[in-house]
């Protein structure tokens, strides 16, 4: 192999390395902690930044910096306090010249702004010449859902302009910049739809355990967390799912055998409910273990293929007092009595415990009836129960 060759081979190396961190970067714990540094030292500059979130007043947005260390030209990702970042976003954004790019054209700052205009201006004075930067080229691009991300390259002022070669990189990346950010924007949606129903039935007390096609835990909430660890009436064995009881762990079984036979030959399953036993005098568990939906081209033994969902009457947290007040117009103490009432509490024992009368606990009850339109304590119970309360 000649010379040009093995160079043409290292770069197409690179470059496909490149690539890879590019669709990597969604999956990082800091997005494109990779890719940054390896697109620094590729186009051979002092600092790259992603904006995936404009600086705005009261938001400091969403900036990540890779800056290539003094007399080092190791990978290096930058500090969200460095003061480069925390002036430009707090600062210097405002005075930014070099946003609101035409979408997928590369440009470079010169070419919207020549040299002598940019070193009269504030920004050049105030901010690029003190962290001593003066050449940058920059590209745009959004996902369908509207996400903007904001790529600059930045370079000093005695280092080489940007030439076409550099122009024609980055024109090559930046079909792959957007699709890995419509991959970063799809997972962030669907990680905040999770979250937002897993805090829900956080909330509601209710522990949740998914599942593989092997019975192998894949995830728990906290609730299931702390059940496991307790190991009374269920628990871990390596990462399978143990339930107490010979029958409660051969039905558990049996529940998530169908539910994967059914997956396999495209029909629907139903849920299967289950009692577990505890030690001592505490209550028995409760558990339904449901299907976990399948889109059309999901496959492999790794994916979710069961929940369980699991409840402890010992749980007592039906209603948020703040909740419940805001909801039906009850004072504190009338949103007290009701949350008592739905824990199993006779009025005898809540004047007790409250330390009122029983007249008094009357005279709240009959007040809570007015307000939430119902006439019987199971009613209440139910209403509360029903309610969203439980989710404030």
């Amino acid at each position: 192999m000649n010379v040009d060759h093995l160079v043409a081979a290292t770069i197409d190396t690179a470059y496909d390395a490149l690539l890879g961190a590019i669709y990597q970067g969604p999956l990082e714990d800091k997005p494109w902690q990779s890719a940054l540094p390896a697109l620094r030292e590729f186009l051979d500059v002092q600092v790259v930044s992603l904006v995936l979130r404009p600086p705005s007043a009261g938001d400091p947005g969403l900036i990540l910096n890779s800056v290539r260390p003094d007399g080092s030209d190791a990978a290096e990702s930058a500090s969200p306090d460095d003061w480069e970042l925390t002036a430009y976003r707090d600062e210097f954004f405002s005075l930014d010249p070099f946003v609101n790019l035409p979408l997928d054209e590369v440009t470079a700052l010169e070419d919207i702004l020549p040299d002598e205009a940019l070193m009269e201006s504030d920004y050049y004075r105030q901010y690029l010449h003190p962290i001593g930067l003066f050449r940058i080229l920059g590209v745009d691009t959004a996902e369908s859902g509207g996400m903007l991300a904001r790529l600059r390259l930045s370079r000093r002022e005695e280092e080489a302009r940007f030439d076409a070669d550099d122009r024609a990189l980055l024109t090559r990346l930046t079909p792959h910049l957007r699709r890995a950010i419509e991959l970063y924007a799809a997972l962030n949606r669907a990680t905040s739809e999770r979250d937002v129903y897993a805090g829900a039935v956080s909330q509601l007390a209710v522990a949740t355990i998914i599942l593989d096609e092997q019975a192998r835990v894949l995830n728990v909430n906290p609730i299931a967390q702390v059940l496991l660890e307790q190991a009374d009436g269920l628990s871990l064995r390596g990462d399978t799912l143990q339930l107490a009881g010979r029958d409660a762990h051969r039905q558990l079984q049996e529940a998530v055998a169908t539910i994967i036979s059914s997956q396999h030959q495209g029909q629907p399953s139903v849920a299967r409910a289950l009692r577990v036993p505890r030690s001592g005098a505490r209550a028995d568990l409760g558990l339904v273990v449901r299907p976990v939906p399948h889109s059309e081209w999901s496959q492999g033994q790794s994916g979710p293929c069961a929940a369980v969902f699991i409840s402890d009457p010992d749980l007592h947290e039906p209603a948020s007092k703040q909740a419940l007040g805001d909801l039906f117009e009850l004072t504190p103490a009338e949103a007290n009595l009701a949350i008592l009432l739905t824990r199993g509490l006779s009025l005898a024992e809540i004047s007790e415990a409250q330390n009122i009368s029983q007249h008094t606990a009357r005279a709240q009850l009959k007040s809570i009836f007015a307000k939430t339109g119902v006439s019987r304590q199971a009613e209440l119970v139910r209403l509360i129960i029903k309610s969203v309360a439980s989710l404030g």
